[in-house]
């Protein structure tokens, strides 16, 4: 992302952000980018203490900060989706 504010800079899935007017805190696991241009990034909390899931929630690109140099990889060579039909029963 840019620290210019650039809201076409791009976001690192699997990283950690801060969105700067709330403090809420996630990992980046979704976005996009309206027909206004406007673009947003879906943010996914930490697991709770008691082992519930919080919610995620949406903020503008140019809010956000990365907070940390982790990054989530996950590997879907195996079960890659977009070349199989949907399951059916």
């Amino acid at each position: 992302m840019s620290e210019t504010g650039d809201t076409k800079a791009s976001i690192i899935f699997g990283a950690t952000y801060r969105d700067a007017i709330t403090g809420f805190t996630g990992i980046a696991t979704g976005h996009t980018t309206y027909i206004s241009g406007c673009s947003q990034v879906l943010l996914a909390p930490p697991v709770k203490p008691d082992g519930t899931l919080a919610e995620s929630q949406w903020f503008d690109l140019q809010r956000l900060k990365m907070s940390g140099a982790n990054v989530i990889h996950l590997d879907n060579s195996d079960t890659p989706g977009c070349d199989r039909p949907a399951p059916k029963r």
